[in-house]
Order: C-alpha cells, then structure tokens, then sequence
C-alpha cells in the first residue's frame, strides 16, 4: 500500500473508534507524537493512547486534503465540530512508522466538554 492508501485506511479504522485496528497500522516500534501531548512510542503504548481516548470523546476525521511524497503522507482534517488538524504520516513497508499531530488542544477539550483543567495537566 502506498502511504496516501495506508492513511485512508488509518482514518475508516480511526472513526469506528477501534483502538485495535487503528494500532494496526503501526510499525512495532513507531511514535505518534500529537504536539499537543509527549511522544508516544511502540504499537503497544499508540494502542492504549487511542483506547483511553476513544473512551473519552467522540471523535470523527473527515478528509479535506490527502497527499503523498515519497514515503509521506500529509493529512488535513476537520471534524463535524468544526475542530480542525493535520498529521504528517512516515510509511515504510504499508506501516506507520512516525505520525506527527497538530491540533488546537484547548478546542478539542471545550468541544468534546471535557474539563480544561485536564488539558492544561497533560
């Protein structure tokens, strides 16, 4: 798969809210780094940081652009809340090797009515 089509599967697997098939599409050994929040390193830990917050928001990606260069992808997002982001995807051999994030944090928490308090301690 050619990282454009891994990413487009990432994101079907990413709004059913399944933290196992979202991990999936990790190498064993990959980061995701949401600037947001610290690195998160291995499939293992990426898989648990999606299961803690797929339990706690509702979250949906809709696609506004996709692109590819080379073995990158480069995703611009936005949700039906109107929250907006993009994530830049490494891919070697069909698998996520290095995600990197960028969102309004303080957005995501007052959309998804979480505590700020929160958001501000992570």
């Amino acid at each position: 798969m050619t990282p454009k089509q891994v990413v487009r599967a990432w994101v079907k697997a990413f709004n059913t809210g399944d933290a196992d098939a979202v991990a999936g599409f990790y190498h064993e050994h990959a980061i995701n780094h949401q600037v947001a929040n610290h690195p998160v390193e291995g499939r293992a830990a990426i898989r648990e940081m999606f299961a803690a917050e797929f339990a706690r928001a509702e979250m949906e990606c809709v696609v506004e652009n996709l692109f590819e260069d080379g073995d990158w992808a480069i995703l611009e997002w936005r949700d039906p809340s109107g929250l907006r982001g993009c994530g830049f995807f490494h891919v070697e051999n069909g698998r996520i090797k290095f995600q990197r994030g960028y969102f309004d944090k303080l957005s995501f928490y007052r959309t998804q009515g979480l505590p700020l308090e929160q958001a501000i301690r992570e």
